[in-house]
């Protein structure tokens, strides 16, 4: 093939359009804190660019994008960009850009986990954390679903990272949360958002940068990319408005909880963009404000302080989004149908990915968690974690 010029600029545009998500997560994080933590969770989202970034180069891309060994992993072919050339040969864009839009997906993934993080996670213990995460967690989820791995084999689908990157960072939160333990006063007095505003701005960069993530994964200009755009945007926004009604039910309808259903939105219809109608859109990003909803409710209830609700949004909104791609695939937009189009197979593949993704994630990032809990404590002290994450972790602190 010849390079396309079209689909390489949509593909170059499209990874800085992902790229705004990360510091949008920190942004949408950092609002939700206390003051004194507002600085050190925007930190970890830029620090998790940076350590994702000089990881992929070295290793991460070719673990996940490099010839399979036994449908788990890539080999090491890669490795510090051997190999990776900047001619498309026969592909429409050149694979080097391929290797810069599949790091931003694995920075915003890290960036989404800190939500466990939050207000009382060292610095240095989230470094070695990130690393070993990405390197052992992420990497394979991506080789299994998009670098020729076992799920990408059997037939599961996964456009633009529901198992990926949402049931990875989202399930993989909550087992990092009960490593760590709750913060100090959790249940015993109020831990408001300190900046709301902020974190209205985080989603807003979020639900912009999310149209490159979905409709850029079409890796073309096309009609696919189109679709993918318009039911993008038409789960979160359903998703906003089911979340807001769900909330109201219950008490007011906060701004807060409304772009939290638009980014539950967002997150389930990740992985169907690709594949589902408007019609179906509608339907995955209602269930997705309202599950989502409900999901943050029982984490509240039981007293889990997974403290930013990765878990609720992006754990459990990227499973429902999993299995609704399995139920609502159609040909009509790709060419792959779904179970009510009577393709059982089809949902069984989706539901087997997605609970694969779901034990992996939990189990070794518990597993990961424990050991460099045990060999360098992943909290900071109780004098620091009272005195804030700014000032102990970084030196620095907001002017009054």
């Amino acid at each position: 093939m010849v390079l396309d010029s079209g689909a390489t600029a949509w593909i170059l545009a499209a990874t800085a359009l992902v790229f705004v998500m990360t510091p949008g997560v920190g942004f949408f994080y950092g609002g939700m804190v206390r003051r004194k933590n507002f600085i050190s969770m925007i930190a970890l989202s830029f620090l998790a660019f940076a350590l994702v970034s000089v990881q992929w180069v070295i290793c991460g891309y070719s673990l996940a994008f490099g010839p399979d060994i036994s449908g788990f992993i890539g080999n090491l072919d890669y490795v510090l960009m051997n190999n990776v050339s900047m001619d498309a040969g026969d592909l429409i864009y050149p694979p080097i850009l391929f290797v810069m839009w599949q790091l931003v997906f694995a920075t915003v993934t890290l960036a989404i986990l800190t939500s466990a993080c939050a207000e009382r996670v060292k610095l240095s213990s989230f470094i070695v954390l990130g690393l070993l995460w990405t390197t052992l967690v992420y990497d394979p989820l991506a080789h299994w679903a998009w670098g020729g791995g076992w799920a990408m084999t059997l037939g599961s689908l996964d456009f633009a990272g529901g198992t990926v990157v949402h049931i990875s960072s989202g399930f993989g939160a909550l087992a990092l949360a009960l490593v760590i333990g709750k913060r100090i006063g959790f249940g015993k007095y109020a831990m408001e958002p300190h900046n709301i505003p902020m974190t209205l701005l985080g989603a807003t960069m979020l639900w912009f940068g999310w149209f490159g993530f979905n409709s850029g994964s079409a890796l073309t200009a096309d009609g696919l990319a189109g679709s993918a755009f318009l039911v993008t945007n038409t789960a979160a926004a359903i998703g906003a408005l089911a979340w807001l009604g769900a909330s109201w039910i219950h008490g007011k309808p906060s701004s807060l909880g409304m772009v939290s259903g638009g980014i539950a939105g967002l997150v389930a219809i990740t992985p169907a963009a690709g594949f589902v109608d408007t019609k179906a859109a509608l339907v995955i990003g209602a269930v997705a404000g309202v599950l989502c909803y409900g999901c943050m409710l029982l984490r509240i209830g039981r007293g889990l302080d997974e403290s930013l609700d990765a878990w609720a949004i992006h754990g459990m909104g990227g499973l429902w989004g999993a299995l609704a791609t399995g139920i609502f695939a159609t040909a009509a937009v790709n060419k792959y149908t779904g179970l009510i189009y009577g393709n059982v197979d089809q949902f069984i593949h989706n539901a087997m990915g997605a609970f694969a993704a779901v034990a992996y994630a939990f189990v070794v990032t518990y597993i990961l968690a424990t050991i460099v809990d045990k060999i360098m404590g992943l909290r900071v002290s109780e004098d620091e974690e009272y005195v804030g994450l700014d000032i102990s972790q970084h030196g620095e602190r907001i002017p009054n």
